[in-house]
């Protein structure tokens, strides 16, 4: 996983552990498989562009078209600003991707 944003408190140990568990629940899906995940409290919904993931944990109560939205407008944004965004986009401009992804979440 190459960017994480976390916006609720997790300790260290709990952000490697739902880190691990999602990364491989993702990852062994069939892309026919729907991409709304439960997991505890909380359902994530994921989506794959080329070969880069997207996911967002979100509580049952929100709209999971909108996060699906979200997640495809974050996407949108970083193909402008890097023309067809690639894994090593993220990788070497990872501090203009935490500003783009927190320019679109909370308006800062």
């Amino acid at each position: 996983m190459r960017l994480k944003k976390w916006y609720q408190f997790f300790s260290d140990r709990e952000k490697i552990g739902i880190t691990k568990e999602l990364t491989t629940s993702i990852l062994s899906r069939k892309r026919s498989m729907c991409n709304i995940l439960e997991y505890g409290e909380h359902k994530v919904i994921y989506k794959k562009y080329a070969s880069l993931y997207f996911a967002a944990g979100v509580d049952w109560n929100e709209n999971e078209l909108y996060v699906l939205e979200v997640i495809h407008r974050y996407v949108q944004v970083l193909d402008e600003y890097f023309g067809n965004v690639c894994e090593l986009d993220i990788i070497y401009n990872f501090d203009k991707a935490y500003e783009v992804l927190d320019e679109l979440i909370i308006g800062e």
